[in-house]
């Protein structure tokens, strides 16, 4: 069973997994071939996703496929009890709890790696970094895995630089079936999500800061300003911060923009992106958000430190209250604020993200690729997309044999 709080809790987690079934149809058709061909049979899958229902049924679709699932999150607070119970009562190992202190937090990711996994599937590179730094010698039997994430894929990537990879990885957050949709439209609705119904404040007429304007970046922004805000961006790359401007946003150094904002959200990537020197210069009563994959954008350790008093102003809200008598309210502990104050993103999204997952999973086990690092591959993201389409009622045109030879010819013909 492993380590989780309350195997009571499995019936509610149960409910919170069939209605997340109910909306995936693009892997519920995966799952039914699955079940007939077995791609995973004795295979051996060490799982680190944002514990919550549509990760368990992704554990599920591949359990019926044949594999031995160690299931743990990837995140402290995104970790829900009784669809933890509910994984663990079906015959998983699970290992994690919502809450987890870092070092239990730790602990879950080394009791899954522990199993020895055939494949890898992780969400911001912690599996593969436990591996990689406390079990090295468990590389050798890993045919490969899958990254969720973009923070995850920039680990990877500086890991193969550096010669340190030890086996495949599949970069699954470049798939165009997850980034231009998970990213942007998931990102852009579940923050928001998140940020609506912890605050129940009124977004219309606010002003909106969005740090980083990558995929992410752009789907909150676009839900914001859908929402009736004025949104500002910051950026510290000259053609997305051009983009940004051409979408039409205002563009500024985050040393300009935290005396204009009412709400800060991060979507960088990166560290220190809300530090010390901007707390003393927000307004009274600002909101602070991340939505980046580690609780390292907003300086929540600098803001512990400057506050001279603290208090819960409402569940996933802290308020802060500086030296000059101004308040800052920081969401769900400066962690994801979608997963750590909301459900993540729509169930329908997911179905889209974790069917690339489901594919590429069987892509490996299948072809035992030997590069490090592996696009996934057309066919797949290909496939994912016409599945969509055909669930959501819709079809398109197909290219012909000499439409084909036009756009692969030189000369013309």
């Amino acid at each position: 069973m492993g380590e989780i709080r309350d195997i009571g809790l499995a019936a509610r987690g149960k409910q919170k997994i069939e209605w997340a079934r109910a909306h995936m149809p693009v892997l519920n058709s995966i799952l039914e071939e699955f079940c007939g061909l077995a791609p995973f049979k004795g295979i051996k899958i060490a799982l680190s996703v944002h514990l919550e229902a549509k990760t368990a049924h992704l554990s599920r679709v591949l359990a019926a496929g044949g594999a031995i699932m160690h299931v743990t999150g990837s995140n402290p607070l995104s970790t829900q009890d009784d669809v933890a119970a509910a994984l663990a009562e079906e015959g998983m190992e699970v290992n994690a709890w919502h809450a987890a202190t870092p070092e239990e937090y730790a602990r879950h990711i080394r009791r899954t790696v522990q199993a020895g996994p055939d494949i890898v599937i992780d969400d911001g590179g912690d599996l593969v970094n436990a591996l990689h730094n406390d079990f090295p010698e468990l590389c050798e039997n890993v045919i490969g895995g899958c990254e969720e994430t973009t923070t995850g894929v920039r680990r990877l990537v500086s890991m193969h630089k550096e010669g340190a990879l030890r086996f495949p990885m599949v970069l699954v957050n470049d798939a165009r079936c997850k980034h231009l949709f998970d990213n942007r439209y998931g990102t852009g609705q579940s923050v928001w999500d998140g940020v609506n119904r912890t605050t129940n404040l009124l977004v219309a007429g606010k002003t909106v800061v969005v740090s980083g304007y990558g995929w992410c970046g752009k789907g909150v922004a676009m839900r914001a300003a859908g929402q009736g805000a004025h949104v500002i961006i910051t950026e510290v790359d000259p053609v997305k911060a051009l983009e940004a401007v051409m979408d039409g946003y205002r563009v500024m150094p985050m040393d300009d923009a935290c005396v204009t904002g009412d709400v800060f959200i991060t979507v960088t990537g990166c560290r220190d992106v809300i530090t010390e020197r901007h707390f003393g210069r927000m307004k009274d009563g600002a909101l602070l958000c991340n939505a980046g994959h580690f609780d390292v954008e907003v300086d929540v350790a600098a803001l512990k430190r400057v506050a001279v008093k603290t208090a819960r102003q409402r569940p996933n809200i802290e308020g802060y209250t500086l030296q000059n008598g101004r308040t800052l309210s920081l969401l769900g502990d400066g962690r994801l604020v979608n997963l750590a104050a909301g459900d993540g993103h729509p169930v329908e999204i997911m179905d889209m993200s974790f069917a690339v997952q489901a594919l590429c999973a069987r892509y490996l086990v299948e072809r035992r690729p030997t590069k490090s690092i592996i696009s996934v591959p057309y066919e797949i993201d290909m496939d994912v997309a016409r599945r969509k389409l055909k669930y959501d009622g819709y079809t398109i045109d197909l290219i012909s044999d000499r439409q084909e030879a036009y756009m692969a010819s030189w000369n013309g013909l």
